[in-house]
């Protein structure tokens, strides 16, 4: 059996997850997330849990929300990044990196 080559994390595409709707208002993305589920309807009762909750980007997650294709890379959307934001970006692909495993590990997005 061959090994398996390691990808370069730059090099994955990710995708939004369509299970979550989204808008932008002003530049500003917010990310709708529908609490359902027998649990989730028990905590709305109980608790006063709202149906449905609102993440808020910040600009520059804003700004990379809608360039989540499956057609981009991490690598070509730091360089949108880069020269939107430039200095204030640094240190870019770090920063992508760690950005990107937060929205996968919320399932906002996953990799083709």
């Amino acid at each position: 059996m061959g090994k398996k080559q390691s990808e370069n994390y730059l090099d994955r595409k990710p995708l939004r997850n369509e299970k979550f709707s989204w808008s932008a208002d002003d530049g500003k993305v917010t990310l709708e997330i529908e609490n359902k589920g027998v649990w989730n309807r028990l905590f709305q009762k109980i608790l006063k849990k709202p149906r449905v909750s609102y993440v808020h980007l910040d600009e520059m997650g804003s700004f990379i929300w809608p360039l989540i294709d499956g057609e981009k890379s991490i690598l070509e959307i730091g360089k949108e990044v880069e020269n939107r934001f430039g200095d204030e970006a640094k240190p870019l692909y770090e920063r992508l990196a760690k950005y990107f495993q937060i929205l996968e590990s919320y399932h906002f997005i996953y990799f083709g």
